[in-house]
């Protein structure tokens, strides 16, 4: 569906057929929307009352690593709010799994790198969340500068 839209320095209206469907001022900041909340579609208003300030207040709850990795998913995104449905979708998880296994799964998560709701569901999911990480090993390092017993004799 194409509509048209009429812009001045003042307003924005929208036009469907003709017929005027939506009208807003314009913020005179940049980059500062004014969008009517009945305006934005349904999945965007499920997450209007959230402020990147409540997300990381209900992540510290849940625990360190959950408030680190949530940190990273809010911090990693040009706009926060392009993070907020990761965000609190991790949050939500603590309802089937418990603080405990959501915090570990973080934990499980920031080793991984990997910063995303699928990934930390994925981790409860498969129950990796209650076993031990991998090792890391120190790198052996080989190359001519090293040298070895027969120098220090």
């Amino acid at each position: 569906m194409e509509v048209e839209a009429r812009i001045t320095r003042r307003t924005v209206e929208i036009f469907l057929r003709g017929k005027r469907v939506a009208s807003h001022l314009r913020s005179t900041l940049p980059h500062r929307p004014t969008t009517i909340a009945e305006h934005m579609p349904s999945s965007h208003r499920r997450y209007r009352d959230w402020t990147p300030e409540r997300i990381r207040c209900e992540a510290t709850k849940v625990g360190p690593d959950t408030e680190t990795l949530i940190d990273v998913i809010l911090r990693a995104r040009p706009h926060p709010e392009q993070g907020f449905r990761s965000a609190i979708g991790i949050l939500g998880l603590v309802k089937r799994y418990g603080q405990e296994r959501v915090d570990a799964a973080c934990a499980r998560a920031l080793l991984l790198n990997a910063r995303s709701y699928k990934s930390v569901a994925a981790i409860l999911k498969n129950a990796t969340d209650k076993t031990a990480p991998p090792a890391q090993e120190a790198p052996i390092l080989f190359h001519a500068n090293i040298r070895g017993r027969s120098y220090y004799n």
